[in-house]
């Protein structure tokens, strides 16, 4: 029986979901922009957003990070931070064309799907990635291995696929989607491919599962799902999806505290809240004194995972960063 079950039905309560907000991925790249400009200073350029969180971006612009779209914005010769969500090779060659000092800030976990394709292109398979068009991590990921892997958005394009060998097939996937829907769209791929291989280990990242789980957990009991993250977050939009699936009776994706509707609490005794891998638990506090104001003043927080993951800063800057330090210590 969860915390949750326990509360006495009286009340207008919140069922605050743990894991939620920031993930290791996440922490890693936001503290490679942060660590960047206090070893390098302002301004410190980033390709893409650093994350897919509003209030973290507008931070860092801030503190001095210039966000761009590609390359060609950063003046010769700058520092250049490539984004948690990965880039193609292209995109390296880039930057030493224009001689760009480049810090990689790709989460680990999004590496490891980089490498598998990679792996599998050098062993002449088709690539069947599962993802959704123009996501900024399935274009780093199709960018290394271009002539091998084919994308798959969701369970409606299983049936449009098209291999070489159906003995030489293996599928991998964007580490942000619903765990559900990709079971849904592997198991499509696996009616027309029963020889189609798995990648060695899950690509769905920890986080992301995590994160869906506990949504499940709480939403059949909530009237309505508050989900803190941004638009163009994919895990962030899974779990509105997750939520609405598992029996929600509504969900929301907000920003802040301030985009919620009062209209949406109406009638509601039970709110569910959790928020997307990229956002900082200042803005989910911010949620909890918005509905506090309106009534909803007792907190149940349902764990169902603990994470103690930490990924280490990466190694261009852990390197620049030693040196200074011994530089300092000379000086």
């Amino acid at each position: 029986m969860t915390e949750a079950q326990t509360t006495p039905q009286t009340g207008k309560r919140v069922l605050l979901a743990k894991p939620r907000g920031y993930c290791a991925g996440v922490d890693r790249a936001v503290q490679t922009v942060e660590e960047a400009l206090k070893l390098y200073g302002a301004p410190i350029y980033v390709r893409k957003q650093i994350v897919h969180n509003k209030h973290v971006v507008r931070t860092l612009e801030d503190q001095g990070a210039i966000f761009v779209e590609e390359n060609e914005e950063v003046p010769e010769g700058a520092t250049v931070i490539f984004s948690a969500h990965g880039v193609a090779p292209e995109v390296y060659e880039q930057a030493k064309v224009r001689s760009l000092k480049a810090i990689d800030a790709t989460c680990p976990l999004v590496t490891k799907v980089h490498q598998e394709a990679k792996r599998f292109a050098a062993e002449d398979y088709d690539i069947l990635l599962i993802g959704h068009e123009g996501h900024e991590e399935v274009v780093g990921t199709a960018g290394e291995a271009p002539a091998h892997i084919q994308l798959v958005d969701g369970p409606g394009d299983a049936d449009k696929v098209t291999v070489r060998d159906p003995s030489k097939v293996v599928w991998l996937s964007q580490t942000t989607l619903s765990v559900d829907e990709t079971l849904e769209t592997v198991a499509r791929l696996k009616a027309r491919l029963p020889l189609l291989q798995s990648p060695p280990s899950d690509d769905i990242c920890y986080a992301t599962s995590n994160r869906q789980h506990v949504v499940k957990e709480i939403a059949p009991e909530c009237d309505v799902v508050l989900v803190v993250g941004s638009r163009n977050s994919s895990n962030s939009v899974r779990l509105v999806e997750v939520a609405l699936d598992a029996g929600a009776r509504a969900g929301h994706l907000v920003d802040f505290a301030h985009e919620i509707d009062d209209a949406w609490l109406t009638g509601a005794r039970t709110v569910g809240l959790t928020s997307g891998a990229s956002v900082p638990d200042e803005l989910v506090q911010e949620v909890l004194a918005h509905l506090a104001e309106r009534g909803f003043t007792d907190v149940d927080e349902v764990v169902t995972a603990n994470e103690r993951l930490i990924f280490s800063l990466p190694q261009e800057l852990k390197r620049d960063m030693k040196a200074a330090a011994a530089a300092a210590t000379r000086a």
